[in-house]
C-alpha cells in the first residue's frame, strides 16, 4: 500500500486536514509530521523531514502545505532525490506525475480553496509516471544534482 508523509506550516494546517480527510476516504495510509499550530513556524523545519523520509525510500510521497507552496516546494527540492512540485490545478498535478515523476507535491493555502486541492490532490497521487523518454528528461534531473548546479 501506498505511504504518504504531510507536513505543513502554520500557514497550511488547515488545508492539510482536508487533505488528511481525503486519504482517509481513499484508505490511503500517511503520517503527518506537523505543525499542529497556528503559531509562526519555519516552513523548512517541517519540509526537511518529509523529504528526507521521501527521498530514503520510508515514504512513497509527500504532499506539503503553505501559505502558497513556495517556501515547501523550494526547501524540498534541495534534498537530492526530490522532484517537488507545486501545483495548484488539476492538470499540472497530472503533469508532474507522469511527465516528471514529481514525488512531493507542495500546495499553497492562501492559494486554492478546499474543494480544489482535493481535486489536485486526488488527480496527483492517481496519476502515474510515463517513463520513456520522460524517464530520459528525469535522469538528467538527477544528474544535476551533484554537478554543482543549484
Amino acid at each position: 500500500m501506498m505511504r504518504i508523509l504531510l507536513g505543513s506550516d502554520h500557514g497550511g494546517i488547515r488545508l492539510k486536514e482536508e487533505i488528511k480527510n481525503l486519504l482517509r476516504e481513499m484508505g490511503l495510509e500517511y503520517d503527518d509530521v506537523g505543525c499542529d499550530c497556528e503559531s509562526s513556524v519555519d516552513y523548512p523545519d517541517y519540509a526537511r523531514p518529509v523529504a528526507e523520509k521521501v527521498a530514503q525510500g520510508e515514504y512513497d510521497l509527500g504532499i506539503l502545505i503553505c501559505g502558497t507552496g513556495i517556501g515547501m516546494s523550494i526547501s524540498a527540492n534541495k534534498v537530492k532525490g526530490i522532484r517537488c512540485a507545486v501545483v495548484s490545478d488539476e492538470f499540472s498535478a497530472r503533469m508532474s506525475r507522469e511527465h516528471n515523476n514529481a514525488n512531493i507535491l507542495a500546495l499553497g493555502e492562501r492559494v486554492i480553496g478546499p474543494d480544489l486541492a482535493r481535486s489536485i490532490v486526488r488527480t496527483w497521487l492517481t496519476a502515474e509516471f510515463q517513463g520513456g523518454r520522460h524517464a530520459r528528461r528525469v535522469a538528467k534531473i538527477h544528474e544535476l544534482e551533484g554537478s554543482g548546479v543549484k
